[in-house]
């Protein structure tokens, strides 16, 4: 199995990289987030990875964190989400977000994935709720309300989900309330406009 790989960017399309190794292009599939944060052609990225062998194909998956490997390892888990349902899983939060959603048993952020309905969602819940507890995730009451309405807002402004994502992670905890929080994403996003 292979954990993680090390190597310059070689190539880069919109679900995959290609990591040259000593000489060797490894094909590694990766979420739309990691894409976005990925160094330019050149650099030098490490990313964790899944080995998943099927009968025909040997793939792999890439993520720059540690905990995103663990998350989308748990999702995999679960009879009936296979790697390709996990990726889409994980592009719609934060991997610490999926999991107090998970834990406070939240089918909203699961169901937004295509191919997953609402008895899928419940299923995810109910094999990992356990899992998040037993991990110490906590959940205060209506945070993850308030950062997917403040999410929401940012999309319907017309940015992209990503950049919605990328801007709310910069806010800080400490900046409570929707109005306030959307107030602080808009100031980031302008920045990078």
């Amino acid at each position: 199995m292979i954990n993680h790989i090390r190597g310059a960017i070689e190539f880069q399309a919109e679900k995959f990289v290609i990591v040259d190794v000593g000489g060797v292009g490894y094909k590694i599939f990766v979420g739309g987030d990691t894409i976005a944060k990925m160094p330019k052609r050149g650099d030098v990225v490490k990313l964790w990875t899944h080995t998943e062998v099927r009968e025909n194909a040997l793939d792999l998956y890439g993520f720059l964190h540690y905990n995103e490997l663990d998350l989308f390892e748990m999702l995999i888990s679960i009879s009936g989400v296979g790697p390709k349902t996990a990726l889409g899983v994980m592009a719609l939060a934060p991997a610490d977000t999926l999991r107090k959603a998970i834990a406070s048993g939240d089918t909203s952020y699961l169901t937004k994935v295509s191919g997953i309905g609402r008895k899928t969602a419940e299923k995810i819940i109910l094999e990992l709720r356990e899992k998040m507890a037993g991990k110490g995730i906590t959940v205060e009451a209506g945070a993850l309300k308030e950062e997917g309405d403040v999410l929401e807002a940012l999309i319907s402004l017309g940015y992209t989900q990503a950049e919605a994502r990328e801007a709310l992670n910069g806010v800080p905890l400490t900046v409570g309330g929707v109005e306030r929080r959307i107030k602080e994403a808009l100031k980031k996003l302008s920045k990078t406009r």
